[in-house]
């Protein structure tokens, strides 16, 4: 038994086996470059805001009308998001139907498709020259382009996340309160109300939190889709490119506010979870 074993290990008065201490050494200097690697570019970061001027580079045109479009956007697209996604989230959580597999899989994937892939298959739906685009010109509907282009690809890139989530908040709604609320005589506007959104809330506030935080860093598909225009459709992902060209400040200060609202995401979700356990963030 491996119990008997580590009984076996010879000690010294309390203390804990020495090869448990030789391993504990080496399981910190082998996890350090890579704790490294991934921290050490947020101080840096910081050193290099504190060197610019700040006031200067936050009046500029550049940082103000990219900052006020991804703000817009990104806001209509959870808006999207969660109108459109949370009958789609019940249906994948509750309804069993043929196919229902497949249609979990394709709902989730533009998650690990390129977003530059995901542009082209935008264009070859809603281009002038897709699939649909000849018949929304003809309805006076033009995507490519346009802010609502942005919309588009930033849904299109972060819905899937909350529709994950909100799967996951109405899983956890147990039937038998919603068969016993119907039994009470509450109708389902009742049932909705009272039952399923208040419990199935944690995991559609998840969603829409990591569907925003999506929408907000989108860049490949935003870029081949609406394109680059200051103003129409350069969000801030857009505008550091741009700026990386002519104006480092600029570029610095937006990096800086999309780490800010990345940790933002982050707290957020991890205050929203509290003693329910990391598993409610596994989404």
């Amino acid at each position: 038994m491996v119990t008997d074993r580590i009984a076996a290990f010879p000690r010294r008065g309390g203390a804990r086996p020495q090869v448990f201490l030789r391993s504990g050494i080496w399981l910190y200097v082998w996890s350090l470059p890579l704790a490294l690697f991934l921290i050490s570019p947020f101080p840096i970061l910081i050193f290099y805001l504190l060197r610019i001027p700040l006031w200067e580079e936050t009046g500029s045109a550049l940082v103000r009308q990219a900052f006020q479009l991804t703000l817009q956007t990104s806001l209509a697209t959870v808006l999207a998001a969660l109108v459109l996604g949370t009958p789609l989230a019940y249906l994948l959580a509750r309804q069993r139907f043929p196919g229902k597999t497949l249609v979990e899989g394709l709902v989730e994937l533009p998650i690990v498709v390129p977003p530059i892939a995901a542009g082209v298959l935008l264009l070859l739906v809603f281009g002038r020259q897709g699939a649909l685009g000849p018949l929304l010109e003809r309805m006076g509907i033009s995507l490519p382009f346009t802010p609502a282009g942005v919309v588009t690809a930033q849904l299109f890139i972060s819905v899937p996340f909350y529709i994950r989530g909100a799967r996951l908040g109405f899983m956890m709604v147990p039937k038998e309160l919603e068969e016993a609320a119907a039994v009470d005589g509450a109708s389902s506007i009742r049932i909705w109300q009272h039952v399923r959104l208040p419990l199935a809330f944690p995991g559609m506030f998840s969603g829409l939190i990591l569907c925003w935080a999506r929408a907000v860093g989108e860049f490949g598909a935003t870029y081949l889709f609406a394109g680059n225009m200051p103003g129409r459709t350069q969000t801030m992902p857009l505008a550091i490119l741009s700026a990386m060209e002519s104006d480092l400040g600029a570029a610095l200060l937006l990096t800086g506010i999309l780490t800010a609202l990345a940790f933002a995401t982050l707290l957020s979700a991890w205050l929203l979870v509290g003693g329910r356990g990391e598993s409610s963030l596994a989404l």
